[in-house]
């Protein structure tokens, strides 16, 4: 290893000397302390090796190396190189762990708090774009740093120019700039992509003599199988002479031979996932590869007398928001898998690895996608259209002819249940998932079933103004019909967490009070409960995406849509089951507003604690969502009598 990146000065979150630790792509040194902290945020913010005690690619090594010296650390902490604008300090090390460190470092890296922002645009995706060109035009140059500022502000690293008909990557090994490709394939940069001519950024670097440039491509594309058998038989394959695949086998027959019927029902089970589904599990193994082999360098390197225990656990993979809960749940369910079990699952993926890839390339050439052999941090599988781990029924699911043959039948929670080794179906799941975190996916969730219930209620009011025509006994017919699915909606509903347990969200069938024939009409109120449920959508992701600053003008523009659709009642309903929701609808709008303004930073003084106003400002946006479901429901009934 480089002299001069042992010998670097201080930790980058605290300043103590001599950090032994490196987030990889960061590109920053830290102590030991901030060390436990990056790993309980998880691999999707921080990939940490030790300097010393864990192997490195040379070239790799390389890329952190450049990177540190050329100041990346100032990247994530522009904001607090002047203190009047950030309000903030840094860490040092006299300050505690918990809170004073984790705070910081969650805020640096995680909501990315410090960071130069670009002057914002009304078309985000327009942005992102333009970030994604400006990466393809910098990555021809040795400027590591200017590329790790466009990464880190949202700028792709598989991103397809329809223009060049390339990726970052293929301009990067065209070029020759080793150190470029680290830094692309460390956030998820595809060495196997072909471009518009059919070509990898592999073909292209040998193309150019770029010989070892190549091979580190490919070692790249196969890094996810070559750990997992590393982790089991301390070998790598030898790619340059073919071979891409080692499949160590269990070392105790008895208990292999004990666990035979049980391994062939996993085996079984693994090879009917799609490749999709069996990617993502195989990354999950590779991250808790990563979590044991990182933990048993940690626990190595420590002073135990006077280290404090609590900052040195990570007992399983932390929560990454970007996955399902379900797929979080299992994730974590990895870590109660003991040395056989945990062996038995690793060796089952590399058997099912090395059978895809070898039955994909028979189909042919062009078509040999590597699966699960691509870099560690992106790419997606051969189904895109795959659904997600915790996938949930919609009403036009119900018109669908149900999966046969190898089609899955159960959802994959129950896969991993009793997955690649059976015997761990004792196992319990540990949910971690914080109180903000859960609310986000619920509220999301609600958000989408509401839009699918618009859509059908639109559909019902249509059909709805055609019965006045129809003989007595159609419109029996039809409205027995619209029951029947109505009922099995709101069993879908309930299942999906729209209904919880004890709600009281009227049924459309247990509406018997008296008609309000002030009401609105149907067609209004779904138009402005869309508007609505729009407005709360942004607001979800500004919250998601740590953008304080664009909570007062979401609330505002949720005010406003409330106000409108408010307007629509009478000042006076009638009907209990109408003044509830409107009263919840405007209360809930009026404290958002006041929510959202206690996110502006104070002229003076500590700021606020903002995951404590995230988590108001998302129950006020659940409220409101919730009341303006109650009032489509409601309209609805009540219109159609």
């Amino acid at each position: 290893m480089s002299k001069r990146l042992r010998n670097s000065e201080v930790c980058a979150d605290c300043s103590v000397p001599e950090p032994r630790w490196a987030s990889v792509n960061r590109g920053v040194l830290i102590c030991d302390e901030c060390c436990g902290v990056h790993r309980s945020l998880g691999r999707h913010s921080s990939q940490v090796r030790h300097l010393t005690h864990t192997p490195w690619a040379p070239t790799q090594l390389q890329m952190v190396q450049t990177l540190y010296n050329n100041g990346a650390n100032s990247i994530w902490e522009h904001c607090l190189l002047d203190p009047m604008m950030s309000g903030k300090r840094k860490a040092n090390p006299q300050d505690k762990v918990h809170p004073n460190k984790t705070e910081f470092i969650k805020a640096k890296y995680q909501m990315l708090a410090f960071v130069h922002r670009m002057p914002c645009r009304d078309d985000d995706s327009f942005t992102a774009k333009d970030l994604s060109k400006q990466l393809h035009s910098s990555v021809r140059t040795g400027n590591l740093e200017t590329c790790l500022r466009l990464l880190s502000l949202g700028a792709q690293a598989n991103f397809f120019d329809p223009e060049k008909g390339n990726t970052p990557l293929h301009v990067a090994a065209k070029a020759g700039q080793v150190s470029q490709a680290e830094l692309l394939t460390v956030y998820g940069a595809d060495p196997g992509a072909p471009d518009s001519n059919a070509k990898t950024p592999i073909n292209y670097a040998r193309q150019a003599g770029y010989h070892d440039l190549a091979d580190r491509l490919v070692e790249i594309q196969y890094e996810l199988t070559d750990r997992l058998a590393f982790y089991l038989c301390g070998r790598k394959p030898n790619h340059k002479n073919g071979q891409h695949f080692i499949v160590p086998q269990m070392a105790d027959r008895n208990i292999s031979l004990d666990l035979s019927e049980l391994a062939k029902a996993a085996k079984k089970k693994l090879q009917s996932l799609s490749n999709h589904l069996f990617e993502e599990l195989a990354m999950d193994v590779f991250d808790e590869v990563d979590r044991r082999e990182t933990d048993a360098v940690w626990l190595a390197t420590q002073n135990h007398s006077t280290l404090v225990t609590e900052t040195t656990v990570v007992p399983f993979l932390p929560v990454n928001p970007e996955y399902s809960s379900t797929r979080n749940q299992g994730r974590q369910k990895l870590a109660r898998f003991n040395a056989h079990e945990f062996a038995t699952l690793v060796i089952d993926i590399l058997s099912d690895s090395k059978r895809r890839q070898l039955g994909n390339s028979m189909i042919s050439p062009k078509e040999n996608v590597e699966l699960i052999l691509k870099s560690r941090s992106g790419g997606e599988g051969l189904d895109n259209d795959q659904p997600d781990y915790d996938s949930v029924a919609s009403d036009e699911d119900t018109d669908k002819e149900p999966p046969s043959g190898k089609d899955r039948t159960k959802s994959l929670d129950s896969d991993l249940s009793d997955g690649p080794v059976t015997v761990q179906e004792f196992l319990e799941v540990k949910n971690a998932l914080s109180a903000s975190e859960a609310k986000i996916q619920q509220l999301m969730k609600v958000n989408s079933n509401l839009s699918d219930e618009l859509r059908l209620m639109q559909k019902k009011a249509s059909k709805l103004d055609k019965q006045s025509s129809m003989p007595d006994s159609d419109y029996d017919n039809t409205t027995n019909d619209y029951e029947m699915k109505d009922s099995g909606r709101r069993g879908r509903l309930r299942s999906s967490g729209w209904l919880g347990e004890g709600s009281s969200i009227p049924e459309l069938d247990d509406l018997g009070a008296e008609p309000d024939p002030a009401l609105p009409s149907t067609e209004d109120v779904i138009r402005k409960t869309e508007q609505i449920t729009k407005n709360i959508q942004e607001l979800l992701r500004a919250a998601q995406e740590n953008k304080h600053d664009s909570f007062i003008p979401c609330s505002e523009r949720i005010y406003v849509a409330v106000t409108e659709m408010a307007a629509l009642f009478p000042k006076r309903p009638h009907s209990e089951m109408v003044r509830g929701p409107l009263r919840l609808l405007t209360s809930s709008s009026f404290r958002l507003q006041g929510e959202c303004r206690k996110a502006a930073p104070p002229e003076e003084g500590p700021g606020p604690d903002m995951q404590l106003v995230t988590q108001q400002v998302i129950q006020c946006a659940y409220d409101i969502a919730k009341a303006a479901k109650q009032l489509v429901t409601i309209t609805t009934k009540e219109n159609s009598n």
